[in-house]
Protein backbone atom coordinates (compact mmCIF):
# COMPACT_ATOMS: atom_id res chain seq x y z
CA UNK A 1 0.00 0.00 0.00
CA UNK A 2 1.48 3.33 -1.08
CA UNK A 3 1.82 6.36 1.13
CA UNK A 4 -0.27 8.36 -1.30
CA UNK A 5 -3.27 6.12 -0.75
CA UNK A 6 -2.82 6.27 3.02
CA UNK A 7 -2.73 10.08 2.92
CA UNK A 8 -5.76 10.18 0.64
CA UNK A 9 -7.71 7.82 2.89
CA UNK A 10 -6.91 9.86 6.00
CA UNK A 11 -7.91 13.11 4.28
CA UNK A 12 -11.10 11.64 2.84
CA UNK A 13 -12.37 9.98 5.98
CA UNK A 14 -11.28 12.94 8.13
CA UNK A 15 -13.10 15.32 5.82
CA UNK A 16 -16.20 13.14 5.88
CA UNK A 17 -16.21 13.18 9.68
CA UNK A 18 -15.85 16.97 9.68
CA UNK A 19 -18.81 17.29 7.31
CA UNK A 20 -20.99 15.16 9.56
CA UNK A 21 -20.01 17.26 12.58
CA UNK A 22 -20.69 20.51 10.74
CA UNK A 23 -24.06 19.36 9.40
CA UNK A 24 -25.36 18.30 12.80
CA UNK A 25 -23.94 21.30 14.66
CA UNK A 26 -26.10 24.16 15.93
CA UNK A 27 -23.33 26.75 15.66
CA UNK A 28 -23.69 27.88 12.08
CA UNK A 29 -24.23 31.43 13.21
CA UNK A 30 -23.99 33.20 16.56
CA UNK A 31 -25.22 36.58 17.74
CA UNK A 32 -22.83 39.49 17.48
CA UNK A 33 -20.63 40.48 20.39
CA UNK A 34 -22.29 43.87 20.74
CA UNK A 35 -25.73 42.41 21.34
CA UNK A 36 -24.28 39.63 23.52
CA UNK A 37 -22.67 42.19 25.84
CA UNK A 38 -26.02 43.92 26.31
CA UNK A 39 -28.07 40.76 26.88
CA UNK A 40 -25.24 38.67 28.38
CA UNK A 41 -26.40 35.69 26.32
CA UNK A 42 -25.31 34.13 23.04
CA UNK A 43 -27.83 32.72 20.61
CA UNK A 44 -26.75 29.98 18.20
CA UNK A 45 -28.58 28.73 15.14
CA UNK A 46 -27.98 25.80 12.84
CA UNK A 47 -29.36 24.35 9.64
CA UNK A 48 -32.33 22.74 11.35
CA UNK A 49 -33.74 25.77 13.21
CA UNK A 50 -35.06 27.81 10.33
CA UNK A 51 -37.02 27.17 7.16
CA UNK A 52 -35.73 30.03 5.02
CA UNK A 53 -35.13 29.35 1.34
CA UNK A 54 -31.36 29.74 1.36
CA UNK A 55 -31.12 27.55 4.47
CA UNK A 56 -33.02 24.77 2.72
CA UNK A 57 -30.59 25.00 -0.19
CA UNK A 58 -27.63 24.80 2.20
CA UNK A 59 -29.28 21.91 3.98
CA UNK A 60 -29.66 19.97 0.72
CA UNK A 61 -26.04 20.63 -0.26
CA UNK A 62 -24.73 19.45 3.10
CA UNK A 63 -26.85 16.31 3.00
CA UNK A 64 -25.52 15.60 -0.49
CA UNK A 65 -21.96 16.22 0.74
CA UNK A 66 -22.37 13.80 3.64
CA UNK A 67 -23.93 11.13 1.41
CA UNK A 68 -21.18 11.44 -1.19
CA UNK A 69 -18.53 11.36 1.52
CA UNK A 70 -20.00 8.12 2.89
CA UNK A 71 -19.94 6.38 -0.49
CA UNK A 72 -16.50 7.82 -1.19
CA UNK A 73 -15.19 6.24 2.02
CA UNK A 74 -16.65 2.86 1.01
CA UNK A 75 -15.11 3.04 -2.48
CA UNK A 76 -11.79 4.14 -0.98
CA UNK A 77 -11.63 1.10 1.28
CA UNK A 78 -12.35 -1.21 -1.66
CA UNK A 79 -9.74 0.54 -3.79
CA UNK A 80 -6.89 0.20 -1.29
CA UNK A 81 -4.14 -2.22 -2.29
CA UNK A 82 -3.98 -3.72 1.21
CA UNK A 83 -7.57 -5.00 1.14
CA UNK A 84 -8.40 -8.41 -0.24
CA UNK A 85 -11.69 -7.30 -1.80
CA UNK A 86 -12.10 -5.28 -4.95
CA UNK A 87 -10.64 -7.60 -7.57
CA UNK A 88 -7.37 -7.19 -9.44
CA UNK A 89 -4.96 -4.27 -9.21
CA UNK A 90 -6.49 -2.74 -12.32
CA UNK A 91 -9.99 -2.92 -10.85
CA UNK A 92 -8.73 -1.47 -7.56
CA UNK A 93 -7.16 1.44 -9.44
CA UNK A 94 -10.48 2.24 -11.10
CA UNK A 95 -12.28 2.00 -7.76
CA UNK A 96 -9.75 4.34 -6.15
CA UNK A 97 -10.21 6.84 -8.98
CA UNK A 98 -13.98 6.65 -8.52
CA UNK A 99 -13.54 7.28 -4.80
CA UNK A 100 -11.45 10.33 -5.61
CA UNK A 101 -14.13 11.77 -7.89
CA UNK A 102 -16.83 11.18 -5.28
CA UNK A 103 -14.71 12.85 -2.57
CA UNK A 104 -14.15 15.87 -4.80
CA UNK A 105 -17.89 16.21 -5.44
CA UNK A 106 -18.55 15.91 -1.72
CA UNK A 107 -16.06 18.67 -0.98
CA UNK A 108 -17.54 20.94 -3.64
CA UNK A 109 -21.06 20.48 -2.28
CA UNK A 110 -19.93 21.29 1.25
CA UNK A 111 -17.88 24.28 0.11
CA UNK A 112 -20.85 25.66 -1.82
CA UNK A 113 -23.31 25.15 1.05
CA UNK A 114 -21.07 26.76 3.67
CA UNK A 115 -20.15 29.65 1.40
CA UNK A 116 -23.79 30.33 0.56
CA UNK A 117 -24.72 30.39 4.25
CA UNK A 118 -21.76 32.62 5.14
CA UNK A 119 -22.57 35.02 2.31
CA UNK A 120 -26.10 35.48 3.65
CA UNK A 121 -24.80 36.18 7.17
CA UNK A 122 -22.22 38.73 6.05
CA UNK A 123 -24.71 40.46 3.74
CA UNK A 124 -27.17 40.97 6.60
CA UNK A 125 -24.40 41.98 9.00
CA UNK A 126 -23.07 44.81 6.81
CA UNK A 127 -26.49 45.95 5.58
CA UNK A 128 -27.36 49.21 7.41
CA UNK A 129 -31.03 48.83 6.55
CA UNK A 130 -31.28 45.38 8.14
CA UNK A 131 -32.87 46.08 11.54
CA UNK A 132 -33.32 42.53 12.83
CA UNK A 133 -30.90 40.51 14.93
CA UNK A 134 -27.49 40.30 13.30
CA UNK A 135 -25.29 37.24 13.49
CA UNK A 136 -21.65 36.33 12.98
CA UNK A 137 -20.06 33.26 11.43
CA UNK A 138 -20.28 30.20 13.66
CA UNK A 139 -17.73 27.46 14.26
CA UNK A 140 -19.66 24.96 12.13
CA UNK A 141 -18.90 26.96 8.99
CA UNK A 142 -15.17 26.73 9.56
CA UNK A 143 -15.46 23.02 10.30
CA UNK A 144 -17.41 22.57 7.07
CA UNK A 145 -14.80 24.47 5.06
CA UNK A 146 -12.01 22.41 6.61
CA UNK A 147 -13.84 19.16 5.89
CA UNK A 148 -14.49 20.23 2.30
CA UNK A 149 -10.81 21.04 1.80
CA UNK A 150 -9.76 17.64 3.18
CA UNK A 151 -12.23 15.83 0.91
CA UNK A 152 -10.98 17.68 -2.16
CA UNK A 153 -7.33 17.06 -1.30
CA UNK A 154 -7.97 13.38 -0.61
CA UNK A 155 -9.96 13.04 -3.82
CA UNK A 156 -7.20 14.57 -5.92
CA UNK A 157 -4.60 12.26 -4.36
CA UNK A 158 -6.81 9.24 -5.05
CA UNK A 159 -7.25 10.26 -8.69
CA UNK A 160 -3.49 10.59 -9.20
CA UNK A 161 -2.67 7.40 -7.29
CA UNK A 162 -3.70 5.24 -10.27
CA UNK A 163 -0.59 6.42 -12.11
CA UNK A 164 1.55 4.37 -9.71
CA UNK A 165 0.55 1.21 -11.51
CA UNK A 166 1.91 2.57 -14.80
CA UNK A 167 5.29 3.69 -13.45
CA UNK A 168 6.71 0.17 -13.12
CA UNK A 169 5.63 -1.83 -16.17
CA UNK A 170 6.18 -5.53 -16.15
CA UNK A 171 9.24 -6.68 -18.13
CA UNK A 172 9.18 -9.94 -19.99
CA UNK A 173 12.23 -12.20 -20.20
CA UNK A 174 12.83 -14.58 -23.10
CA UNK A 175 15.04 -17.66 -23.05
CA UNK A 176 16.96 -18.16 -26.26
CA UNK A 177 18.50 -21.47 -25.30
CA UNK A 178 22.19 -22.36 -24.75
CA UNK A 179 24.75 -20.78 -27.04
CA UNK A 180 27.35 -23.11 -28.50
CA UNK A 181 31.06 -22.39 -28.39
CA UNK A 182 31.37 -22.44 -32.14
CA UNK A 183 28.65 -19.83 -32.55
CA UNK A 184 30.45 -17.49 -30.16
CA UNK A 185 33.70 -18.04 -32.07
CA UNK A 186 32.07 -17.24 -35.36
CA UNK A 187 30.81 -13.98 -33.89
CA UNK A 188 34.36 -12.95 -33.03
CA UNK A 189 35.56 -14.02 -36.45
CA UNK A 190 32.95 -11.97 -38.26
CA UNK A 191 33.51 -8.88 -36.10
CA UNK A 192 35.81 -5.95 -36.54
CA UNK A 193 38.67 -7.44 -34.46
CA UNK A 194 41.45 -9.73 -35.51
CA UNK A 195 40.02 -12.81 -33.87
CA UNK A 196 40.18 -15.85 -36.16
CA UNK A 197 39.49 -19.48 -35.57
CA UNK A 198 41.79 -22.16 -36.90
CA UNK A 199 40.95 -25.78 -37.34
CA UNK A 200 42.63 -28.16 -34.89
CA UNK A 201 44.11 -30.30 -37.72
CA UNK A 202 46.23 -27.38 -39.00
CA UNK A 203 47.76 -26.46 -35.67
CA UNK A 204 50.19 -29.41 -35.51
CA UNK A 205 53.08 -30.33 -37.79
CA UNK A 206 53.89 -33.82 -39.06
CA UNK A 207 56.78 -34.04 -36.62
CA UNK A 208 54.32 -33.96 -33.73
CA UNK A 209 53.18 -37.48 -34.61
CA UNK A 210 56.70 -38.99 -34.84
Amino acid sequence: MSRAQISALVCGIGGFGALVAATTSNEWKVTTRASSVITATWVYQGLWMNCAGYIQACRGLMIAAVSLGFFGSIFALFGMKCTKVGGSDKAKAKTACLAGVVFILSGLCSMTGCSLYANKITTEFFDPLFMEQKYELGAALFIGWAGASLCIIGGVIFCFSISDNNKTPRMGYTYNGPTSVMSSRTKYQGGEGDFKTTSPSKQFDKNAYV
